[in-house]
């Protein structure tokens, strides 16, 4: 008999291992772009830390440059804070990846660019996949 402690735990590692695999699908744009720019450098280990990190850096670079801008006010302060945070976020690519400022940049744009056509397909392929089921 199966109780409701169990079907709980085993939620929470099917939610650990849902979010294992896609922190990996996430990556991969990311590391193929990052391969390509750094001549073959680049490691999965580098692109998952990357996107790990990335996000965090933002929200983190953001929050704080928000409230100290927030003298400014309004809508500069934001739209400063996300520059800044944007450019920490570069940073983090730069320093992980071993590139230059305008190598991180084309990562993250390319990579951005892959994950949405990746996305695109995928969204377009799988309604049929499991119409066909």
């Amino acid at each position: 008999m199966v109780d409701i402690l169990s079907l709980g735990l085993l939620g929470i590692i099917a939610g650990f291992v849902a979010l294992l695999i896609i922190w990996v699908i996430v990556s991969l744009p990311v590391y193929l772009i990052a391969k390509i720019i750094t001549g073959g450098r680049a490691t999965l280990g580098q692109a998952m830390g990357a996107t790990l990190l990335g996000p965090i850096v933002y929200v983190v670079v953001s929050f704080f440059a928000a409230a100290l801008l927030s003298l400014l006010g309004g809508l500069p302060a934001a739209a400063l804070a996300a520059l800044i945070a944007f450019v920490a976020w570069l940073w983090l690519y730069k320093s992980i990846f071993r590139t230059g400022w305008a190598q991180a940049l084309l990562i993250a744009i390319l990579a951005s660019i892959l994950f949405i056509a990746i996305g695109a397909f995928f969204a377009t392929i799988i309604p049929f996949a499991i119409f066909w089921l």
